[in-house]
């Protein structure tokens, strides 16, 4: 059942969002006795911003993988990165997010949904959280979204309720053509040169992003090797300190007991000294009452 299921699925979420709920609940009524009705009758619309994305995955699958990819590579080259490196990479992933978010509001237009600013910045949180968590990837690549995804990379996001069902994951959506235009239109003799040459522009372009990227990791990865030596120096240094802190600590402890007895050792000779005085004094004394 759920492969059917993820195939009906596949179909509904496919299409244009105002006839999402009257396809599903015509398809759930075919059903009606079977397994399967239920399911089907469930499957929650999607909203506006999960339904773009979805629109994405299915019209330009390429962008995608490579949307996807490109944050496969940020994640393993950010490991390892901290300061400006990070900064920088985070900046290339907000430029990239944001170009592809420009795309995918296009493609809403040509469908004749307008995507306002609020939206398209759930749309850009949806393919940034794809990018830096591998789970929300997978959401994003099934084409099967119910609301729009954010996530930092750091805490698990709970996808049970943000796709049609919990079997989407690891689910590739269909790619979808677009319908064809009602007009007649004269071809574009140039339209296969233009492809090429758009197609070389964007190879160039990833091309270059994964070049500063290469630059970025070889460039935190010198800095990890001198910050380790670095690193190791200072723990030297500070285990000196220790076992120098624990002789004088020993050292101190060791005065101090001899400065306990020297002060007994006074104690005594002052109260010897005043005996003696005391004798001396009788002695003194007794002399004189003799006449000595």
């Amino acid at each position: 059942m759920t492969d059917e299921l993820l195939g009906i699925a596949d179909e509904l979420y496919a299409l244009p969002l105002g006839e999402f709920t009257p396809a599903r609940d015509a398809r759930a009524k075919e059903l009606k006795g079977t397994e399967l009705a239920a399911p089907v009758k469930a499957l929650k619309k999607p909203s506006l911003a999960a339904w773009v994305v979805n629109l994405l995955v299915r019209r330009d699958a390429g962008q995608v993988t490579q949307v996807l990819d490109l944050g496969t590579a940020l994640r393993e080259a950010a490991a390892g990165m901290e300061g400006e490196e990070l900064r920088s990479l985070t900046r290339q992933r907000r430029q990239l997010t944001a170009a592809v978010t420009t795309g995918a509001r296009s493609l809403a237009a040509g469908e004749g949904v307008r995507v306002t600013q609020a939206v398209a910045d759930q749309v850009e949180a949806t393919l940034t959280a794809a990018m830096v968590d591998p789970r929300c990837a997978e959401a994003v690549r099934s084409g099967l979204l119910v609301t729009a995804l954010s996530s930092t990379g750091v805490d698990e996001v709970d996808l049970s309720k943000a796709v049609a069902t919990p079997d989407a994951l690891g689910f590739t959506a269909s790619p979808v053509e677009p319908a064809p235009p009602e007009l007649h239109v004269v071809p574009d003799p140039d339209a296969d040169e233009k492809a090429v040459a758009e197609a070389r522009e964007r190879v160039a372009t990833t091309e270059a992003a994964m070049g500063k990227a290469r630059e970025a990791l070889d460039a935190a990865a010198a800095d990890v090797t001198e910050l380790e030596a670095r690193g190791m120096q200072l723990q030297g240094e500070a285990d000196e300190l220790r076992r120098r802190l624990s002789e004088v600590e020993e050292a101190s402890d060791q005065v101090e007991e001899e400065l306990g007895d020297a002060e007994d050792v006074r104690a005594e000779a002052e109260a010897s000294l005043a005996a003696a005085t005391r004798d001396h004094d009788d002695a003194t004394t007794a002399l004189q009452r003799l006449g000595g």
